[in-house]
């Protein structure tokens, strides 16, 4: 089973939540509230990969990043982005140094 295959059903099944009843699903409650809401629960998640990486082992760390990319992904599906347009700007860096990449998006 590839890494992909799991995170290719784990969108599908984000995606399907969608306009689904909130007092069913936790992912349907997270649409009904509205990107703000997604958004800042990322930001919370983003800071708990933080502390579990600074002060946590590394069991906490992966149930954390798990949390993390769940999140990413509901925020992803409201905004209607799909994975493969997260892969292909990945593709897009893949072999580009770090500091040319920034320096393209004016970032340096």
């Amino acid at each position: 089973m590839s890494d992909v295959t799991v995170l290719t059903r784990l969108f599908e099944t984000i995606s399907s939540r969608k306009g689904g009843d909130p007092d069913s699903s936790y992912t349907a409650k997270l649409f009904h509230k509205g990107r703000t809401a997604i958004a800042q629960k990322v930001g919370e998640e983003a800071v708990e990969v933080n502390i579990a990486a600074l002060a946590e082992g590394p069991d906490a760390l992966a149930a954390e990043s798990a949390d993390l990319i769940y999140h990413l992904m509901v925020l992803w599906a409201d905004a209607d982005i799909t994975p493969d347009q997260v892969w292909s700007e990945l593709q897009k860096r893949e072999g580009v140094s770090g500091i040319e990449e920034k320096r393209a998006r004016g970032e340096l």
